[in-house]
């Protein structure tokens, strides 16, 4: 008796919504239709997106109107610095060392690090779940503030040319930033996944009707390449 008066039910509903669209205008009814195709096809079109090969291709778009350019910022790191450059000299042929001059530079640096659009990026559906394998972290440029720069004699000497010695340091500093810059990457991979997984929700939220239901990974390139092991502490 219960699944009778379901039916019951389900076939006065039909009937009912059979009686009412009868008698909608014929716009609207054209209208209704297109509206309901529209959506049916926005909520299928993660998936859709990802069997006709077109995601990567709506997350550059996206990426590039949005950043303005073709690459995407995703962590900046600003750090007091200080530059040392010991100068060692002999003499007499190479057989007489010379007492060695120690300078040193302190300001504040900017690093900015971003990732290329223009690189590959891999999108994968795996059981309910976008796992993005983004390209590595690069890093502009760093921004050495040369107002705030100071310039210090850590260890002189009366046998040598402290101002050589203080032009080789101002001279590398740009070298060193850049050296600098490269080891904290690891500082900043973490910020940086982060911002880039935030980035990917937020265009699978606007490009899509169900984007909000999918969660995002993201690996960059070089930890896919190296499949470094989890290492697991041994307990006593």
């Amino acid at each position: 008796m219960a699944w009778i008066a379901i039916v019951a039910i389900l076939a006065a509903g039909g009937v009912y919504v059979f009686k009412s669209c009868r008698d909608l205008p014929v716009e609207t009814l054209e209208k209704t239709g297109k509206l309901a195709e529209q959506v049916g096809k926005s909520l299928a079109k993660v998936a859709a997106a990802f069997n006709q090969g077109t995601i990567t291709t709506t997350f550059t778009s996206y990426a590039t109107e949005m950043s303005g350019n073709q690459y995407l910022q995703v962590a900046t790191l600003s750090q007091h610095e200080r530059f040392t450059r010991t100068d060692e000299a002999t003499t007499a042929f190479g057989y007489l060392p010379l007492p060695e001059v120690i300078v040193q530079a302190e300001a504040p640096v900017t690093y900015t690090y971003y990732l290329d659009l223009n690189e590959a990026w891999d999108f994968t559906l795996q059981n309910g779940e976008i796992i993005v394998t983004a390209p590595d972290l690069k890093y502009n440029k760093p921004a050495v503030d040369v107002s705030r720069m100071t310039y210090e004699v850590k260890k002189n000497s009366m046998i040598r040319d402290t101002r050589q010695a203080m032009d080789g340091l101002k001279s590398s500093i740009t070298w060193m930033a850049h050296q600098k810059a490269k080891t904290n990457i690891g500082l900043v991979s973490d910020t940086g996944r982060k911002q880039t997984e935030l980035f990917v929700r937020n265009w699978l939220a606007k490009s899509f009707a169900d984007g909000k239901d999918y969660p995002v990974t993201v690996r960059f390139r070089s930890e896919v390449r190296t499949n470094a092991p989890v290492l697991q502490l041994k307990k006593d």
